[in-house]
């Protein structure tokens, strides 16, 4: 089992690695003259080109990666070229609000996909039918698209929830459910329908194997062999997709906050990438890659402890 770990660490280090390689030469071929862009258009060229040489742009690209990433290592991100707030504060403040959504999301889509394929596996008929059209709708309409529905009818309409803005949990515990119970809602439903199909089709799978039967003939209930085995066999492939769902949330989490105007990573991160912001960026990329790796190695440890077979992969 440590030299699974080992290994998925190992690999989750090497993709960290590239990630923060490429995004570093990406936003340097296509930021343009930054330091014009912090000074104004009116700015002369010798202030600009003080500018530069302040921010160290007008070094070799490889000599600015390097003394990034020594900064790194030694736990300093940098600082905001636009607000001058350090990149690990600006981050942290941001992080929490975000990943309250991303985790919420996650475990709705975990419940609700594991109820609806398990009932769409084991009962058929119109209940798998009714899953079928609940998935397709979840896939087809895009996540902005249905929080704006949930705006409109819940927040304007019935008015049982604020239509934007977010409070603090230590503010007010139930002003922070109902401030993310929208949000959490229009990020999830995707997740919903592709993880639901994948609970369904591996439930199906599983009761058609042998030893189901052979478990139902010793006496056992239809209860207790769907619950205890099919789902616990069913669940791995289901792990993997939550995990790649997880990964979209981060994604989707940034038109969300943005709908929402909830104060999260999401709007650091649109506004720090357009207005150039590398330092503000790249630290961005690293907490990204780092939650990735995270979760990677969380889902491939409930795996293994499903089935010990993926321990040798």
């Amino acid at each position: 089992m440590l030299a699974f770990i080992a290994r998925r660490i190992l690999s989750g280090v090497v993709l960290v690695v590239a990630i923060s390689v490429i995004a570093f030469l990406l936003l340097y071929a296509g930021g343009g003259d930054i330091a014009r862009r912090l000074l104004g258009e009116d700015a002369s060229a010798q202030t600009v080109a003080q500018k530069a040489h302040e921010l160290g742009l007008d070094r070799p690209l490889f000599e600015q990666f390097g003394s990034w990433v020594s900064g790194v290592f030694h736990g300093d991100l940098g600082t905001s070229w636009f607000t001058s707030q350090p990149v690990g504060d600006a981050i942290l403040s941001r992080l929490a609000v975000t990943l309250s959504l991303v985790f919420g999301a996650t475990i709705l889509i975990a419940v609700v996909s594991v109820v609806l394929g398990v009932l769409a596996a084991t009962r058929g008929g119109w209940i798998d039918g009714l899953v079928q059209v609940i998935s397709l709708i979840g896939t087809a309409i895009p996540g902005f698209l249905i929080a704006l529905g949930l705006v409109v009818v819940f927040a304007i309409n019935l008015g049982w929830f604020a239509p934007t803005g977010y409070v603090q949990f230590g503010d007010s515990p139930q002003g922070w459910i109902a401030s993310v119970t929208l949000p959490v809602i229009a990020l999830s439903l995707g997740g919903i329908a592709g993880v639901t199909q994948q609970i369904r089709g591996s439930m199906l799978d599983s009761l058609r194997q042998d030893y189901v039967r052979t478990l139902k003939s010793r006496g056992l209930s239809t209860r207790s062999v769907v619950l205890k085995h099919a789902l616990r066999n069913a669940a791995g492939p289901a792990l993997a997709v939550l995990g790649v769902h997880f990964v979209g949330l981060l994604g989707g989490a940034v038109i969300i906050e943005q709908i929402f105007a909830i104060p999260g990573v999401g709007q650091v991160a649109v506004t720090a990438t357009s207005q150039g912001d590398i330092p503000l960026v790249m630290g961005l990329v690293i907490a990204t890659g780092i939650l990735v790796v995270l979760l990677n190695l969380i889902v491939d440890l409930a795996q293994g402890w499903l089935n010990p077979k993926v321990r040798l992969s």
